[in-house]
């Protein structure tokens, strides 16, 4: 079950925001006394309410808003309790001073906004004996080994626990939660209004990661990076694992480089079962295995981590068979009768994880390659690497290209108005293919229309290299065209908006 936290300065929003999530399937709502103005009136707030509710009133310590004294704080939440509220929460060091009464449930509930405590064992414990039907704990996560120690917490808990991380880094721990036998997690009514740190919104908790549907058999894969909550892999793989009808759910999981390989050991303990692999970890990832593919051994940079038929770690590169398929098709629609690489002469921007993949695909198709890069040395050691042509930065437009590829981040949402290619530059008639994928229609590829060009989105690489993942993950086919399909949905200005 999703608990919904809302927090409005005013009680007539409180109440409409608390009738539409009714309306749109919340179960259960939790109510932010503390983020009123006035005086919270609790008749007005708990009489006809549509759903079960939570009455919570947070002091400054624990980043609440309440503004005025202790005691007529404890008074609230003892009205609340007499005018039958579901559930009350109550901080651990006031629950003696609240006794119970009637059938309001109590929730005893510990936060720590600065670190996840060592002695957190001794706390849980004496939470333990304060009366509880329920018990909450919620820490803000340092590492992404916090996570885990939560999630321990819930497993072998005796008394029901909502326990999870706060923060980015704690992000799978609000989700997890549910497999290890929470009775529920928290979100908020918007994204746009989080109320605390690393808190998903809703609507992204019931439509992406399905919470309600997570259980103890979900099996679980994510995406690695740092940063990583700009990543749309969640969307697309939850989106395509749900229409598979896979009991499974996939997470961002944002690990420091610094403490990735520690990291992906305790992560063992979750049972993730796969993991696409972002910036900065292609390389680093690979000193996880001893198991990789070839594309991996050529690139030497992996994006995926799966299991291998016999339960080993196994690096591949899905990028690679992604970036030729997507190629090759958009040669096919140019030029039906030569849809090959093989003869042309590709200028590529860019010498970063992508690129490489891209490039030595490019080079292995028999056609010839250029790459120019914003650090030449980077650029230049590229090209070595490959065996083919590079060329500065400044003279890119100078060179005489039938494909130009995008490997570089210019252009990307929010800097759409930015293109690594003068338009002048551009001739007649060439294929341009911009690897990135948000926006779809970036402005590199809008000129190159204007210049009668063949274009090539980043999105079609995108869904092709999920999908390649998918298989890794699941040993099953991709519901390609669904995941186009949902990806051009995520990223459209009406999401955005």
């Amino acid at each position: 079950m999703i608990c919904v936290t809302l927090g409005r300065t005013r009680h007539s929003m409180m109440v409409a925001e608390h009738e539409s999530l009714a309306e749109n399937g919340a179960q259960l709502v939790e109510l932010r006394l503390d983020w009123l103005k006035r005086m919270p009136e609790l008749q007005r707030l708990l009489t006809e309410r549509p759903t079960p509710v939570i009455v919570t009133c947070r002091r400054p310590e624990e980043v609440g808003k309440w503004r005025g004294t202790e005691e007529q704080r404890q008074t609230l939440l003892r009205q609340a309790i007499v005018l039958g509220a579901e559930y009350v929460d109550l901080e651990i060091d006031i629950a003696e001073q609240v006794p119970r009464y009637g059938e309001t449930k109590r929730i005893i509930s510990y936060h720590n906004f600065k670190e996840t405590p060592v002695d957190l064992d001794d706390i849980y414990a004496a939470m333990e004996k304060q009366d509880a039907d329920y018990l909450k704990l919620a820490t803000m996560a340092n590492t992404p080994e916090d996570n885990i120690r939560l999630l321990s917490l819930v497993a072998e808990a005796e008394i029901p626990t909502i326990a999870f991380c706060m923060g980015e880094m704690g992000v799978p721990s609000r989700i997890l939660c549910g497999k290890y036998g929470s009775p529920w997690t928290y979100a908020t009514f918007s994204s746009e209004r989080v109320l605390a740190p690393g808190q998903l919104s809703f609507e992204d908790m019931r439509d992406i990661y399905h919470y309600d549907e997570v259980n103890e058999d979900t099996r679980v894969f994510g995406v690695l990076g740092d940063p990583v909550g700009h990543s749309y892999s969640p969307i697309l793989h939850n989106a395509a694992l749900r229409h598979e009808g896979i009991n499974a759910v996939y997470l961002p999981l944002r690990v420091p480089s610094d403490v990735l390989l520690p990291t992906l050991k305790e992560f063992e303990k979750l049972d993730i079962e796969g993991y696409s692999v972002t910036i900065p970890h292609k390389e680093q990832v690979l000193e996880y295995t001893r198991y990789h593919h070839q594309s991996v051994e050529d690139c030497g940079a992996a994006n995926t981590l799966h299991r291998n038929d016999r339960g080993k770690w196994f690096a591949t590169n899905t990028d690679y068979p992604a970036a030729l398929k997507a190629l090759k098709e958009a040669l096919k629609l140019k030029n039906p009768n030569d849809p090959q690489l093989a003869g042309k002469q590709v200028l590529m921007l860019g010498a970063g994880g992508v690129a490489k993949a891209i490039g030595l695909a490019v080079v292995r198709s028999g056609a010839g390659l250029t790459i120019a890069n914003r650090s030449n040395k980077r650029g230049k050691a590229l090209a070595e690497a490959l065996n083919c042509h590079h060329t500065n930065w400044e003279n890119r437009g100078s060179v005489h290209a039938d494909i130009l590829i995008n490997c570089t981040p210019v252009g990307m949402f929010p800097n759409v108005d930015e293109t690594p290619f003068a338009q002048n530059w551009l001739r007649d008639g060439m294929l341009v293919f911009d690897t990135i994928y948000n926006p779809e229609n970036t402005l590199l590829l809008k000129e190159a229309r204007e210049h009668e060009c063949y274009t090539l989105s980043g999105l079609e690489m995108f869904v092709l290299q999920a999908a390649e993942q998918f298989d890794c993950f699941v040993h099953q086919p991709a519901p390609v065209d669904f995941m186009r399909e949902t990806l051009r949905r995520a990223i459209s200005p009406v999401r955005l908006n």
